[in-house]
């Protein structure tokens, strides 16, 4: 039957469309509420770096910024920015910018940034849905492409103001296994030449290409164990290792470690195997069998022991690196803490907790086995991968709260291939199975709607309440109900702004390196970067020595100003007091006989704040700049609100002068004190004014 002169085939197609695009608006508008509630802000840290960047990049055209020396970032040190970033998110949101402009549509570059996390969120949908096509139908790529539309655990890195590498990344990796299985089935050099086209612009992007360019090449060889071999996955993955590497070796910051790093030595050995492979269906088909079998047996076992060989090798020699801190914390989840502890301090960075997957992913946790379970009865080339994807997501996601983010891809599109099949034994006609004809349809279907729809209100609700606010940008509610925004970030970072000079040095823990260099545009000694930990661990031995030894050590560094970020007054439990220990931890590697975590503790084995606190704790430059004055404003009888510690009787500074502290005490800025002019110091100085 014809509606509006379409067929029914037709009528299919275009409700299909219809639907994708109230996933697009959906997928965009849930990610809003920070817009919506706060302002148009970029959040969080590594972001602010992104946007400034993203500015440069604007004004001063991409060979500048190719070749940007930032003097004002580690300070003396400089960085090479050009050579030292992922530059796909900063050229996607010029490029967007310069062709609004074109059109003659005014944006600033800071909305264009704040909201093409939520734009890219539609485009990851719909690569999730041809993702789920290409695996089972269309019924299951709209599902699955729902699911990702609002799922929490994509919703936590892509909603409004979260403009860090994964707001896209996560697009290009979900486009980058869709077109590899469509190579794969099609055995197209064309199709794995855009596959490998999508895996540059991932290169480009994120850290996070090192998982595609280790899971395809597993995939390869899965297949070549299960006797699939077959010229379609030859040409697919010889085009797409060939070019994709080809291309990947064209940003800096990526450069020649295809060829040296023990990251990517897989994809070579599968590049390899699958050459071998081929030459022996090639020699099969001119021997006898017994000829076939001797001379696949001599050339395995030789190709093995020489590639072993060449590998140690190389190794030894250091012609290829070993494996990174972060790969072996990814094995080894108490490694970071003992070897690396600046790697193990970074939250994200912590194992998973086993809440946090039913946070992140609701129902969709349970529909997952099941959609691996359909993927094995069925075992396609496809569901191979799928399978393989499912396991080492998984067990990533285990071990660090970060890779979630890239688990909740398959979850959906897994979730989606069960939910298709259940639809499929329930409602398709003269349907079959075990149990189908004893459970009613209906209850099963209401069933499922119910979990789907329960899904989709808790991921509301979690976007709402969890994700949606910008760490710059605090909010509380008071005993009334009354909504009040708490921005003392800003406020510092707009005091420096204005009443520092421009050369002015601030020192401050790393966490807070980005957002100064953004908002208060002032040299830094150390970044969210983390690329030299004797420089944090310098930074860290300041925060941790007596006030004296701090001074001198500040003076050495040129340092004018020292910033802390002080939580007691409301309650943030986020301040620099909680990190004091990961801050100690980091310089005693570096300077085992200046800084000794032993010693921050008391008597009792207890952290403990004020008067309870061991010597070395009390003297502390950190704990002084903190609790400075703290008491006068909240009294004798009070106690420290994170902590839930009586405040120190009495804490004096001679080295450090206050120069300003935020409406709510949760920024405190210290000007460095120049030397004395008669060369007392300045605790003499001090007790000289006093008489």
């Amino acid at each position: 039957m014809k509606v509006l002169g379409l067929s029914a085939v037709d009528q299919t197609r275009l409700l299909r469309i219809c639907i994708l695009g109230l996933i697009s608006v959906v997928a965009i508008g849930s990610r809003l509420y920070s817009v919506l509630r706060f302002e148009s802000v970029i959040h969080e840290f590594d972001p602010w770096f992104n946007y400034r960047t993203t500015k440069y990049l604007v004004q001063h055209g991409f060979e500048k910024f190719w070749n940007w020396f930032d003097e004002s970032a580690w300070y003396p040190l400089g960085r090479v920015v050009g050579g030292t970033l992922y530059p796909g998110i900063m050229v996607t949101s010029a490029a967007i910018y310069n062709a609004l402009h074109a059109l003659n549509i005014p944006v600033d570059i800071r909305n264009v940034c704040v909201f093409l996390a939520p734009g890219f969120s539609a485009l990851t949908a719909i690569a999730t849905y041809q993702l789920g096509k290409e695996v089972k139908n269309e019924t299951a790529g709209l599902l699955a492409a729902a699911f990702m539309g609002v799922a929490p655990g994509y919703i936590s890195r892509s909603v409004a103001g979260s403009y860090d590498n994964e707001g896209i990344a996560i697009f290009l990796l979900v486009l980058t296994f869709w077109l590899w299985l469509r190579a794969v089935r099609v055995g197209s050099a064309m199709s794995a030449a855009v596959c490998a086209l999508s895996y540059f612009y991932m290169v480009s992007a994120w850290g996070g290409y090192v998982f595609i360019i280790n899971l395809v090449p597993l995939h390869v060889c899965v297949l070549l164990a299960m006797g699939r071999f077959s010229n379609r996955l030859y040409v697919a993955y010889s085009t797409f290792y060939a070019l994709g590497t080809l291309a990947s070796m064209q940003i800096p910051f990526v450069g020649f470690q295809p060829t040296f790093t023990s990251e990517h030595m897989a994809a070579l050995g599968a590049f390899g195997l699958i050459q071998v492979v081929a030459a022996a269906y090639y020699v099969r088909a001119r021997v006898t069998a017994v000829q076939f079998r001797a001379f696949v047996g001599c050339a395995v076992v030789l190709v093995a022991a020489l590639g072993a060989c060449v590998l140690v090798v190389l190794t030894m020699r250091g012609a290829v690196a070993p494996w990174t801190g972060r790969f072996y914390s990814l094995w080894d989840t108490a490694y970071a803490k003992v070897h690396i502890p600046i790697i193990a301090s970074v939250s994200e960075h912590q194992p998973t907790a086993w809440p946090n997957f039913f946070f992140d992913l609701n129902v969709l946790i349970w529909l997952f086995p099941a959609g691996i379970y359909f993927s094995f009865r069925e075992l396609s080339d496809n569901h191979v991968f799928l399978i393989l994807y499912s396991v080492f997501a998984a067990y990533f996601a285990g071990v660090m709260v970060r890779l979630i983010l890239t688990l909740t891809p398959i979850v959906c599109v897994l979730a989606g291939v069960a939910v298709a099949n259940v639809f499929e034994a329930y409602l398709s006609r003269g349907s079959s199975g075990p149990g189908v004809a004893q459970v009613p349809r209906a209850a099963v279907i209401g069933a499922v709607l119910f979990l789907l729809c329960s899904f989709q209100w808790h991921s509301s609700w979690i976007t709402s309440t969890a994700y949606s606010s910008p760490s710059v940008v605090l909010a509380s509610r008071g005993p009334d109900g009354s909504h009040h925004i708490i921005d003392d970030f800003r406020e510092a970072y707009y005091w420096l702004r204005r009443n520092t000079e421009p050369h002015e040095r601030v020192l401050s823990w790393w966490d807070y390196g980005y957002q100064l260099a953004g908002m208060a545009d002032r040299p830094t000694l150390v970044d969210n970067n983390t690329w030299n930990n004797t420089h944090i661990a310098t930074v860290g031995r300041i925060m941790a020595s007596d006030e004296d030894t701090a001074y001198e050590l500040a003076r050495r560094h040129d340092v004018d100003y020292v910033l802390v970020v002080f939580g007691a007054m409301l309650g943030y439990s986020g301040d620099d007091i909680n990190k004091f220990l990961w801050m100690i931890r980091i310089a005693q590697g570096v300077y085992p006989n200046d800084v000794r975590e032993q010693d921050f503790f008391n008597a009792a084995g207890e952290y403990a704040i004020g008067d309870t606190a061991s010597k070395a704790m009390r003297e502390s430059l950190l704990h002084k700049l903190c609790y400075y004055r703290f008491g006068e404003v909240m009294g004798a009888q009070a106690f420290d609100r994170v902590r839930k510690q009586r405040l120190p009787s009495s804490v004096s500074l001679h080295n450090f002068e206050e120069a300003y502290t935020t409406e709510n005490w949760m920024v405190r800025i210290y000007r460095v004190k120049s030397l004395d002019n008669f060369g007392r110091s300045h605790h003499e100085a001090a007790k000289f004014d006093s008489t």
